[in-house]
């Protein structure tokens, strides 16, 4: 077993674990695998389940042309034409029914909403700029081969 913490902690976990104003914090559990992985037990001020607002939905599925021909390709990743907006910015480029290729150059960074893909699991590899992603377990930064 292995333990990072931040912040405090109650001394036992899964019990009551309260503000100083006598109020709980909301206790989450977060995995993909339950018990048997590794998992994180997050304690929040708020309930995560909380929503302020929900925008319109936006989808990242890709448009696919139905080429049955084995052509040679030239994928100039580094042309694409930035744009100010993450989800907006991204091009699928090889795509099949359990992989995504997606390139993007996003211009701005997302301060104006949050990101999920309920749908599947991303990796990103940053090869120009940097930033920082804001996530429940802090702020990460990011750059070049990250």
């Amino acid at each position: 077993m292995h333990y990072h913490t931040l912040w405090q902690l109650p001394h036992k976990r899964h019990k009551q674990f309260r503000k100083p104003d006598g109020s709980l914090y909301a206790e989450e559990l977060f995995s993909t695998e339950g018990f048997s992985n590794n998992y994180s037990l997050l304690y929040h001020c708020h309930p995560p389940t909380q929503i302020v607002q929900v925008g319109d939905p936006f989808s990242v599925a890709p448009k696919t042309v139905h080429d049955k021909q084995l052509k040679h390709r030239c994928l100039k990743g580094f042309q694409i034409a930035p744009e100010n907006d993450f989800l907006r910015s991204r091009k699928p480029v090889l795509v099949n029914n359990d992989c995504r290729i997606i390139l993007a150059a996003p211009s701005k960074g997302t301060e104006n909403y949050f990101y999920k893909n309920a749908d599947a699991d991303e990796v990103l590899f940053i090869h120009e700029g940097t930033g920082r992603l804001k996530t429940m377990y802090g702020h990460l930064p990011f750059s070049y081969g990250d």
